[in-house]
């Protein structure tokens, strides 16, 4: 009775007053319930347009951000383009009597929902689900036990994968992610004003980091205490606990359905995005999958881009509209209209500095070859030779990080502006020869650091950059992880103490430039130590547990000259 109550007055509440012109238009339902077959109340919006007779496929949006105004913006534009548009809020969210789980139930609940479209009477059976970042992830979510038979096909733009690109990367757990959860939980709907306190998060990453606490009493610092981080933080390996929202490992063998996803260059969760491919590719070769990518960030590849991205202008091809291109395919494949005509292949990506798209029938075959450069000891202007051959003799740059020291930092660079003036690093740089030719990299960059340290673990950071012939630094990509889970993300793996050990990295995101002749490679190696993410102290603790009083000895790196990177390059 509790429930009906609650649901009633919901009803009530919600109810919108739909202006005349749309009510001419379409039938709109603003208050929908759904009810899984688990007992539990999911809401949605259902746009259908009020002229069409008949039965028609349907294109279902999931997401977590819950806005009634911008879920019937959504609904109406997929009416428009000739299907029921439904946006479905996630478990706890809007009218949903139930507390919200940021991810926890999405591979349960986004089967059930396509189920409910798929027995409603004006659906002939076909549905489609698109949309980006934890839309992104709901699609791949609701894969993960088995695929509905309704379901024709997903467009996940950035898509997130919880425990892989956020809260952490590669194992090192984010500030930036910290606020997420207050904005989707703290209500039904979104928490704006916490989420957009920009002064609030920035005198936490400040007043953090000046205390020397715990990252796990990084919320007592907040004075709130954040449930959500607290129980992420239980799993600093991507454990069970994460494998259990997304399909993993043979469990993406029986996905078949047709996948268009989008992603960008600079979109900070890449890697989970081009991850749910390659696993796709990897457990299932005959998968028919596709990706456009291009010169934009998280918020920008959901668009199709921006003329200016973090002050680089971006080449005028790369500029198109996803939306369009995701009804596009799903005309493609629902009603058999054309394959929209930016996809070639599976790999569409834009070039940049070329001004045009290319495309490659894996993201492996995106390049030709790998250049091996080796980051060496010898002096180079005023860095380091990045070398493309292999140093004769064993040698080492030598490198100390006091971690009780809050007066300074070593920061990884993110690339913001994209192209900068000068850069500045307490690490170290390496620098190539000119090139004598243009040169295209296509594909993401891997290496191994070759160390030596006196603690157990230690975090870093790897930066690649293009120093162009007018002197200026294009940064191209990066790298931020744990050396303790560079083997493994599941299971930890501590260092020996003083025992020279190589350590892989490949975790990093894939790109498309065409470099000058005359440019030249530039690589940044450092310890990582911030306000911006947790602090490694090497004792070979939990480093959520880790604070200043693990400080007592600084952090010392042998840096090798056997060290490389590998960047893919084509002529």
């Amino acid at each position: 009775m509790l429930l009906l109550a609650f649901i009633s007055r919901c009803v009530t509440l919600f109810a919108q007053n739909v202006p005349q012109a749309d009510s001419q238009r379409y039938i709109i339902n603003d208050s929908v319930f759904i009810k899984t077959l688990q007992g539990h109340t999911l809401s949605a919006v259902v746009v259908r347009k009020r002229d069409v007779i008949g039965k028609q496929p349907a294109a279902l949006f999931v997401f977590i951000y819950s806005d009634t105004k911008r879920s019937l913006t959504e609904a109406k534009y997929a009416a428009d383009h000739g299907y029921v548009g439904i946006v479905a809020d996630v478990r706890g969210k809007r009218l949903s009597p139930e507390e919200v789980a940021p991810y926890e139930h999405d591979a349960e609940d986004v089967y059930e929902v396509i189920d409910w479209v798929s027995k409603q009477p004006w659906s002939n059976g076909k549905v489609g689900m698109y949309g980006g970042s934890y839309s992104g992830f709901a699609q791949w979510a609701g894969l993960k036990y088995k695929v509905h038979p309704a379901l024709k096909t997903i467009v996940p733009y950035v898509s997130a994968i919880p425990g892989m690109g956020l809260p952490m990367e590669n194992n090192v757990f984010l500030n930036a992610n910290y606020g997420w959860a207050f904005y989707v939980t703290n209500s039904k709907y979104l928490d704006t004003a916490t989420y957009n306190n920009r002064q609030r998060w920035d005198d936490l990453n400040d007043n953090w980091y000046n205390s020397g606490a715990s990252y796990r009493k990084i919320d007592s610092v907040d004075h709130a205490p954040n449930k959500w981080l607290q129980r992420w933080l239980r799993h600093p390996g991507f454990d069970k606990y994460w494998q259990s929202m997304i399909p993993f490992g043979k469990e993406y063998a029986k996905i078949n359905i047709p996948v268009l996803a989008f992603d960008g260059y600079y979109d900070d969760g890449q890697t989970s995005g081009l991850y749910y491919l390659q696993q796709l590719a990897k457990y299932n070769p005959r998968a028919n999958y596709y990706l456009v990518l291009g010169p934009y960030d998280h918020f920008g590849a959901q668009r199709g881009g921006e003329a200016n991205l973090r002050d680089y202008k971006v080449d005028s091809v790369a500029l198109i509209n996803t939306k369009e291109i995701t009804f596009q395919w799903f005309d493609y494949i629902m009603k058999n209209g054309k394959k929209p005509a930016i996809i070639k292949d599976r790999i569409n990506y834009e070039v940049m500095g070329a001004n045009r798209w290319d495309h490659a029938p894996s993201l492996e075959k995106m390049h030709q070859s790998m250049l091996k450069l080796y980051l060496s000891n010898v002096k180079k202007d005023d860095q380091f030779k990045l070398s493309a051959q292999k140093p004769a003799q064993l040698a080492c740059l030598e490198q100390e990080v006091d971690f009780a020291d809050r007066k300074s930092m070593n920061s990884f660079a993110y690339p913001y502006p994209i192209i900068q003036k000068d850069i500045y690093s307490n690490g170290f740089t390496f620098i190539s020869d000119s090139l004598k030719q243009p040169l295209i990299i296509n594909g993401a960059f891997i290496g191994q650091l070759t160390v030596a340290i006196n603690k157990k673990d230690f975090d870093y950071s790897v930066v690649l950059y293009e120093m162009m012939p007018n002197g200026e630094y294009f940064e191209l990509s990066y790298y931020v992880g744990r050396a303790s889970y560079a083997w493994d993300i599941t299971n930890r793996k501590l260092l020996q103490p003083g025992k020279m050990t190589a350590i892989p990295f490949s975790n990093t995101k894939v790109l498309s430039r065409q470099l000058r002749k005359g440019s030249r490679l530039l690589v940044v190696v450092n310890v990582n130590k911030n306000r911006f993410c947790q602090i490694n102290y090497g004792t070979g603790k939990d480093v959520s547990d880790e604070s200043i009083a693990d400080a007592k000895i600084p952090l010392k790196v042998k840096w090798y000259n056997s060290s490389y990177v590998e960047v893919p390059v084509s002529k």
